[in-house]
């Protein structure tokens, strides 16, 4: 059994706090960024352009996360309390919104390059999961989003949480979401599926939704929401969603080849 007793604060500096959460963006957005330019853009106009879309990708991100937590998750908290939208800081990002906070960016930047939007969709896709991995890796230290309770060897105790032995559900999840989609999506452009745009984003939502579903049965579901119906979480049926739009798109992008 592990003691998780870490603290989420990486380190101080004069009167900032540098969390690991922070870094977990930072280095998600840097290593993706650097994947994707030296390993999978070939284009020399999109290889330009790349630099400047991340700017879109990371306001995506921050808003899209931040505003879908607020209507997916903890609604009526916000309404009563409306300043504290703004306190990021204090934690309260939903990926589903945050994904689609970048597909909207992305669109826009696209759209005013007059460039398919799946090209550049398809490259986010197949370096989100390195992201996603440092996230969960900082979830996991945060102790939040914690598994439920469990007498299996690898169980963890989050001392911040309370004395019991839980599974290190942020660690499923940054090997199935993280390292597991990463080496799938790899695969499939290795079989250049990059060349017909929307695939691999297709792939990256099915995928993901697959993953998220099954893991969350090993996780707390949110106390402000619990169980929606049928002993399934919020999140599961948002998954749902999402992986059927993913099945969608790559029957629609695959008739196309």
């Amino acid at each position: 059994m592990f003691i998780n007793n870490f603290d989420p604060v990486a380190f101080q500096l004069f009167f900032f706090e540098i969390r690991w959460y922070s870094l977990a963006y930072i280095f998600g957005i840097l290593f993706g960024w650097r994947y994707c330019k030296k390993n999978l853009i070939k284009n020399e106009d999109i290889y330009r352009l790349f630099d400047d879309l991340i700017t879109y990708v990371i306001i995506g991100i921050i808003v899209g996360g931040r505003i879908g937590y607020i209507i997916f998750y903890n609604l009526d908290y916000f309404l009563n309390n409306p300043l504290e939208i703004f306190m990021i800081w204090n934690g309260g990002m939903s990926f589903h919104g945050g994904l689609m906070g970048v597909i909207f960016s992305t669109m826009i930047f696209s759209k005013n390059h007059k460039i398919n939007s799946y090209i550049f969709l398809d490259l986010i896709a197949a370096a989100a999961p390195i992201g996603i991995f440092f996230g969960r890796i900082a979830n996991f230290i945060n102790s939040e989003l914690y598994g439920k309770e469990t007498d299996l060897f690898w169980g963890v105790k989050f001392l911040l949480i309370d004395n019991i032995s839980r599974h290190p559900s942020q660690l499923y999840e940054a090997f199935l979401e993280g390292i597991i989609l990463f080496l799938l999506l790899n695969f499939f452009i290795k079989k250049n599926y990059l060349v017909n745009p929307g695939l691999i984003s297709a792939i990256f939502l099915i995928f993901y939704s697959i993953f998220r579903f099954i893991v969350e049965f090993f996780r707390v579901p949110d106390p402000q929401v619990g169980y929606v119906a049928i002993n399934l979480t919020l999140g599961q049926f948002i998954s749902a969603i999402f992986f059927l739009l993913g099945i969608f798109l790559y029957l629609n992008k695959k008739n196309e080849i």
